[in-house]
């Protein structure tokens, strides 16, 4: 198990950008699969992006994700971003390994950060 921390969250125009980042617990991190969701109000949780840990990754949309092992960090980059993209970001781990988009496949969530952009 592991416990994860989101940040970078906030208030941006549309067409801004925003780089979230999510520190990790624990020695094993490089280990883990992480992912990104994210959740509008009314709406259910989708997936973002999600990185393995070799560094291959799969991202919906104009996103891109990174992570740096020795930092126990994965990163999430948002360009261009639209009003459409407000919610709620939150990043998981997989102790299995698992990096799609089925969000029952992570073990561990993060409390969660806000993006709210501006039309």
């Amino acid at each position: 198990q592991v416990q994860l921390v989101e940040s970078g969250g906030g208030l941006v125009q549309a067409g801004g950008s925003l780089r979230l980042s999510c520190v990790a617990s624990g020695r094993t991190f490089s280990s883990y699969a992480m992912g990104w969701f994210r959740q509008a109000p009314g709406k259910e949780r989708e997936f973002v992006a999600a990185i393995n840990w070799s560094g291959s990754n799969s991202v919906k949309g104009r996103f891109t994700i990174s992570r740096d092992n020795a930092k126990n960090t994965v990163y999430l980059q948002m360009n261009s971003l639209k009003p459409e993209d407000t919610a709620v970001y939150y990043c998981a781990a997989s102790g299995a390994g698992y990096s799609g988009s089925y969000s029952p496949g992570y073990d561990d969530w993060g409390q969660g950060t806000q993006v709210t952009v501006s039309s």
